[in-house]
C-alpha cells in the first residue's frame, strides 16, 4: 500500500485578456504537494481547502475516506493570479488519487478541481499543460512551442479572486463584448497554429481588465513598456496582481522595461516558458 506521494503542479496564467474564465496556459514555475496517509502529528490539520477537496474526491471515487496530512513547497506565489489555489487542489486530488489506487482519471480530477475553483481556466492548463480552452465538459488543448516566452511581473501585493470579481459590472457594452470575442478567437488561432505573431494586439479586452485596473494602477503602463521593448502584448494574469507579457525575443529587455514602469520598483520579474506536461507524479 502506497503511504506517501508527491505531485508537481505548474503555475498557470489565465484569461489572456479577453478569454475570461476560459483561456489558460501552464508555465514552468511549479509547486509540489506531498500527501501522506495517517493522523496529523507535528503537521497541521488539513485545513478548509484540503478538507473540501478530500470530501469531493472520496465521494466521487466512492471509497471510504482515510486520514492524511499534506505539505506544499515551490515557487508559485499566493494570490498573484498564477493559479496557486489550483496547485493546492490539484496536488491534493492527485495525491489522494495515487494513495487510493488511481480510481479516477486525469479528466475526472480536472473536473473536480474546476468544480472546487468555480471556473476551469486555471484547472485545465494546470492538469493537462499547454494552452487550453475550457468551457463546460469540452476542452481543447494545444502544445506551446519553446520559442514563445512569458515575462511575468509580480508585484509585492496580493489580490484575492473574490475581491477582483466584485469590481466587475453586471452588464457589458455589446461592442466591447464583440471586440473581446474577436480577440479571444485570434488568441486561440495563434496557439492552435503556432503563429504567435497573431497575438500582437489581441490581448485587449472589455470584459474584466478595465474594471480591475484600479486594483493595479500601473497595469497599462507596464503593458505599454513591455510592448515598446518588443513584447507581443500584455495582460493581467488571472485576476492579478501579476502582469504577463508574451514575447518571441528580447526577454531581458522586456522584463527590465516592465519593471521600470512600476513606481518604486515594488515588484519582481520571472522569465519562463510554457509547461506542456501539466500535473505529474514525481515521487
Amino acid at each position: 500500500m502506497l503511504n506517501s506521494t508527491t505531485t508537481q503542479i505548474p503555475a498557470t496564467t489565465a484569461n489572456l485578456g479577453p478569454g475570461y474564465d476560459c483561456l489558460g496556459v501552464a508555465l514552468r514555475v511549479y509547486n509540489s504537494v506531498t500527501v501522506r496517509r495517517g493522523e496529523p502529528g507535528t503537521e497541521a490539520e488539513p485545513g478548509a481547502m484540503a478538507t473540501a477537496a478530500a470530501e469531493l474526491f472520496f465521494r466521487t471515487a466512492g471509497i471510504d475516506p482515510f486520514t492524511f496530512t499534506w505539505t506544499i513547497t515551490g515557487d508559485v506565489p499566493q494570490a498573484r493570479g498564477l493559479g496557486s489555489s489550483v496547485t493546492v487542489r490539484l496536488g491534493l486530488l492527485s495525491g489522494l488519487n495515487q494513495l487510493a489506487g488511481v480510481p479516477l482519471s486525469r479528466k475526472q480530477l480536472f473536473a473536480l478541481c474546476a468544480e472546487l475553483e468555480g471556473h476551469p481556466d486555471n484547472a485545465a492548463p494546470g492538469t493537462f499543460g499547454g494552452f487550453t480552452v475550457a468551457g463546460g465538459p469540452q476542452l481543447a488543448r494545444f502544445e506551446v512551442a519553446p520559442e514563445l516566452y512569458f515575462v511575468l511581473l509580480i508585484p509585492d501585493f496580493e489580490i484575492s479572486t473574490p475581491d477582483a470579481r466584485r469590481v466587475l459590472p453586471a452588464q457589458l457594452d455589446r461592442l466591447s463584448a464583440v471586440a473581446s470575442c474577436s480577440n479571444a478567437c485570434r488568441i486561440t488561432a495563434a496557439f492552435a497554429t503556432r503563429n504567435y505573431e497573431l497575438l500582437r494586439g489581441a490581448f485587449a479586452d472589455g470584459l474584466h481588465q478595465p474594471f480591475r485596473e484600479p486594483l493595479i494602477p500601473f497595469l497599462g503602463a507596464v503593458i505599454a513598456a513591455g510592448e515598446s521593448a518588443g513584447a507581443l502584448g500584455g495582460f493581467l494574469s488571472g485576476s492579478g496582481s501579476t502582469i504577463c507579457c508574451p514575447t518571441l525575443r528580447g526577454t531581458r529587455q522586456v522584463a527590465a522595461a516592465m519593471l521600470a514602469a512600476v513606481p518604486g520598483g515594488g515588484a519582481q520579474t520571472i522569465i519562463t516558458q510554457a509547461d506542456n506536461a501539466g500535473t505529474s507524479t514525481i515521487a
